[in-house]
């Protein structure tokens, strides 16, 4: 009993020397300040959902919310790109009312940020978009890589270098240099998307001179190099974030986004300083804290960083916040509230996992429709989502299709076409040697089963029959036997084919690991670009058509049909169930 209480006294008198030591790093002599940060929030604005009028798990209110309070402590607020696609909120101020002052540059300067990275979807939206809201914003957009190729300089602007807590605080943003094999040049016209490490190394060269106390980096580039058959190192690599923290000396913290992952680490770089890495998810779930106090000067400088993600379903929203934009918020809520149509049937991503579906259906004959192709290639865009029965609203589109593609229309051989499909069912389905094999491909993330390869590049076909045979390897599998009119398909003839602008400018490799077109040769294929985006082209179908019942056209299908049966009655629960680690 005595060694007991003797324990117990060490223990009381160690805590209160942490506790004291704790309190000297932010009361002593030392320079605070709390580093604040969103990413890839795209268009989460509202605390209430635009249908139900229910409240949202998170949004920018609650990240309001939490910003004031922290009130009492020199704040540096920053946010890493992808804003402007993802939601009618943002939709509505990009293309519908293009004369009111930006919702989103409203949000940030509301909430006081100091710098906003540029993300490929806010490129995405277009130089009238992005252009015209970098006059809107209040504080400097972000991406020291993008180059105007007239002036050489940064597009953006490279750099931010701003004063908090007595502190002299540089701030470099990089965006991915991917863009170019997912966006149609008229995106980005004039601006080239440059290396992340060399443009690092050339601006950090500048900024060193300026003496700054802490230099972070704001990058919207994930951290994972070998994601989509890249490798680590790799020149114009899409995510190059650990690549800059570990081989540009001079960063304390890298700020990375993009992926939507949630990552917080220390790494050591090349000079043997450690850099603080946050990744704070996507669409306001989560929020990257970084509480810094600098003490001393010159070589007896120290740093004390620490990191934290703080995660905002449990955090209150702001009400202050929320009659503010209360007005936005009607106004973009009548907008999606208006009716486009009937539908007799419910339509769900769900099944198009497991083989043809009506909701990937209802994309190609839009597609079809559109453009006129012979064959369309179209995958899910949303992970798990139903659109019921009864009356379609514009907001249903924004379910049913997630991004601002345009619609291509490209001329590919037969051969290149059964290619494609190769690619694309190699990417999705296991090879299969029994009924007791999955049929998806999956991988293990935390102890959780996710997909291994993104849902989005599921692509399937109309406008030819074929049999996909997963007892076959990758790449030997898919057997075309006609188009769907009944003519003969021919390897070697030509054929007009409709797809997504992402899909026509490169994304997800299908038609340059697939096909086998360079980007130079993919360039000369595109026959036609739509003036608007996809999702435009669905509304406009829906109100032409009215009622509408979808039903599954059966062009193509998967075998043997024993062994798929089996596997989709058991994967169907693994997909989803409340334990999948979906995580995209």
């Amino acid at each position: 009993m005595h060694g007991m209480n003797l324990n117990i006294l060490k223990y009381y008198l160690l805590s209160v020397l942490v506790i004291l030591a704790l309190s000297s790093c932010y009361t002593g002599q030392g320079k605070h300040i709390r580093i604040i940060a969103t990413t890839d929030v795209h268009g989460s604005a509202f605390s209430l959902d635009l249908t139900s009028g229910q409240p949202n798990r998170y949004s920018m209110s609650k990240v309001s919310g939490y910003i004031k309070s922290s009130s009492d402590l020199d704040l540096l607020i920053l946010d890493n790109g992808d804003n402007l696609q993802g939601h009618p909120s943002v939709y509505y101020y990009n293309f519908e009312d293009t004369v009111s002052d930006h919702l989103w540059a409203r949000i940030l300067s509301y909430i006081g940020y100091d710098a906003v990275t540029v993300g490929n979807h806010d490129i995405e939206a277009g130089h009238n978009v992005y252009d015209r809201i970098r006059s809107d914003y209040a504080m400097p957009m972000l991406a020291a890589n993008a180059i105007d190729t007239k002036s050489g300089k940064s597009y953006f602007e490279s750099c931010r270098i701003v004063k908090k807590g007595g502190l002299k605080i540089a701030v470099i943003g990089l965006i991915t240099p991917g863009i170019p094999g997912w966006l149609p040049e008229a995106l980005y016209e004039g601006i080239e998307f440059r290396d992340m490490v060399e443009s690092a190394q050339t601006i950090m060269t500048e900024v060193m001179k300026l003496e700054p106390d802490l230099i972070i980096g704001l990058f919207h580039a994930g951290w994972d190099e070998t994601y989509g058959a890249n490798s680590e190192g790799s020149y114009l690599n899409e995510n190059a974030s650990l690549s800059v923290a570990g081989n540009v000396p001079g960063f304390d913290i890298v700020i990375i986004g993009h992926d939507h992952d949630n990552v917080i680490k220390y790494l050591v770089n090349v000079s043997g300083d450690s850099v603080l890495i946050l990744d704070g998810g996507s669409h306001a779930r989560m929020i990257s804290v970084a509480d810094v106090t600098v003490s001393g000067n010159g070589k007896d400088k120290k740093k004390d960083i620490v990191g934290n993600i703080i995660e905002t379903a449990g955090l209150a929203t702001d009400v202050e916040y929320d009659s503010v934009f209360n007005h936005d918020f009607n106004m973009v809520k009548g907008y999606v509230s208006r009716k486009i149509g009937y539908l007799h049937t419910a339509l769900s991503t769900r099944d198009a996992y497991f083989g043809d579906s009506p909701f990937i259906d209802l994309l190609h004959q839009v597609q079809l429709e559109t453009s006129g192709a012979d064959i369309s290639f179209a995958a899910p865009l949303s992970y798990d989502v139903t659109i019921a029965s009864g009356e379609i609203k514009v907001y249903d589109m924004f379910e049913l299709y997630r991004y601002e593609n345009m619609l291509y229309t490209v001329e590919l051989e037969g051969n290149e076409v059964d290619g494609y499909l190769e690619y694309s069912y190699s990417m999705w389905f296991n090879t299969m040697n029994n009924a007791n094999d999955t049929l998806l491909k999956y991988e293990i993330v935390n102890g959780s089963p996710r997909l291994r390869n993104r849902y989005y590049n599921f692509d399937s076909a109309s406008g030819i029959n074929y049999i996909v045979d997963v007892s076959k390897p990758d790449g030997d599998r898919v057997k075309i036997i006609s188009l769907s009119d009944g003519r003969k398909f021919n390897h070697d003839m030509k054929y007009k084919v409709a797809v997504n602008s992402y899909r026509g400018s490169g994304g997800g490799g299908h038609l340059i690991y697939g096909a086998g077109l360079t980007k130079q040769e993919l360039d000369k294929r595109i026959l036609a670009a739509t003036e608007k985006d996809i999702r435009y082209y669905l509304i406009k179908w829906f109100e032409k058509n009215d009622t509408v019942m979808l039903v599954t056209d059966n062009n193509w299908s998967v075998i043997p049909e024993l062994w798929v049966e089996t596997a989709k009655e058991r994967e169907y629960n693994i997909l989803f169930n409340r334990n999948y680690n979906e995580n995209f």
